[in-house]
């Protein structure tokens, strides 16, 4: 049965989707808490919630974006906050989400959803999370940048909506951790929640113009099949999560090992964020 800490999310108006990983639980206790964040982007991060990401101590961001996606929109942050961007999708771009077009035709975006190819379009995304080449460059550094001792303080993973990039890259971080895969796929589908104030406006901009919400709806949240489809295609390509980062990624095991003993607490559980 899952277990979860009470409350890890980070409430902010500017940027939504945002969470501590500490606390649930892995191998020999749990993520250690205020350590590592996931998020939907930082690119509006305005007023009191830069000063509480800063309280925060987030020195380090990994923008999982395009070039297009970041193209305007850079992460809004202090000038002493490092940012390491990991284009994931830089060999196959098409695969990012097409937000553009659902704010200015939503009908002629559902036509290209329809009849269920949104889900088969993005239950394919989440296959290339794992084995697009970009994708294993992008995530292999973001473990390597993860164990770096030169590294300080804590740091945060985002893409757009922090949803399906940051969404592998929590999966995968967790299970390399040894979480159980119930308690991963609980905070893969949490951000259903979590993003809830992003996609609300859009989905009744969607239907007063006509347009059928809950076709929208799977695209801008996240379904189990996608959550299967990255974990059918790690087990397809390489075999278990540690195969995929020895195999995939060309981590070490001793790297490996330092990745969970810098994560890892053994002190226990957390009851907020």
């Amino acid at each position: 049965m899952p277990t979860h800490p009470l409350d890890r999310r980070v409430l902010l108006k500017t940027a939504p989707n945002f969470r501590d990983l500490g606390g649930i639980a892995v191998a020999g206790g749990t993520v250690r808490p205020g350590a590592l964040y996931r998020s939907a982007t930082l690119a509006k991060l305005d007023g009191d919630d830069v000063a509480a990401v800063a309280r925060l101590d987030i020195r380090t961001v990994y923008d999982l974006r395009t070039a297009a996606e970041r193209d305007g929109a850079l992460d809004n942050i202090p000038d002493s906050t490092r940012t390491v961007w990991l284009d994931v999708l830089a060999d196959n771009a098409q695969n990012a989400a097409a937000t553009g077009l659902l704010m200015t035709d939503p009908a002629a975006y559902a036509e290209t959803i329809s009849g269920g190819r949104g889900i088969s379009q993005m239950e394919e995304a989440n296959r290339n999370f794992v084995s697009l080449p970009s994708a294993l460059d992008a995530y292999r550094t973001f473990y390597l940048d993860l164990i770096d001792e030169k590294r300080t303080g804590a740091a945060l993973f985002h893409c757009t909506t922090g949803k399906d990039r940051t969404g592998w890259a929590a999966t995968s971080f967790l299970l390399l951790l040894g979480a159980d895969e119930a308690d991963v796929r609980a905070d893969y589908l949490q951000t259903n929640t979590d993003l809830a104030p992003m996609t609300a406006p859009i989905l009744d901009f969607a239907a007063s113009k006509g347009v059928d919400a809950e076709l929208l709806r799977p695209l801008l949240g996240v379904r189990d099949s996608y959550f299967d489809a990255a974990l059918d295609e790690m087990r397809t390509h390489f075999g278990t999560v540690e195969d995929y980062a020895l195999n995939g990624l060309k981590l070490t095991a001793e790297q490996l090992t330092a990745l969970r003993e810098r994560f890892t607490s053994r002190s226990g559980f957390i009851t907020a964020t």
